[in-house]
């Protein structure tokens, strides 16, 4: 009976974890691709599982939505840069409260990585 209250308690505290995390705020983030790098800000508003918020860096200033699913963060947006339409898809996994890592995909671009750190 112990163990089954054991590891009952171990799958609660396991399963409670990735819904503690918010990543709701200001974020810079370090991001190199093929064509360069640079460094945005990314302004995230968290409810549940739902991201909408706002990019401000060398693709534009503008809003996008995504998900936070366990550790795991996506978030879309589209742009226009020089006259050309983009679309841009960050994905990562979200390491501290105030660190997440992973990669971007630039439609017609290409691909890079980015790393984020809670300002």
């Amino acid at each position: 009976m112990k163990l089954l209250v054991l590891m009952l308690a171990l799958v609660s505290v396991q399963s409670a974890e990735p819904q503690d995390i918010n990543v709701t705020g200001k974020w810079l983030f370090q991001v190199e691709t093929g064509a360069g790098s640079g460094t945005p800000t990314v302004e995230f508003k968290q409810d549940g599982e739902k991201l909408t918020g706002r990019y401000t860096g060398q693709l534009g200033d503008v809003d996008f939505t995504g998900t936070l699913k366990g550790k795991t963060i996506t978030f879309t947006f589209s742009s226009s840069v020089s006259g050309f339409d983009i679309k841009a898809t960050y994905t990562g996994t979200v390491e501290t409260k105030d660190s997440m890592k992973g990669t971007l995909v630039i439609e017609g671009l290409g691909e890079g990585t980015f790393t984020g750190k809670r300002q």
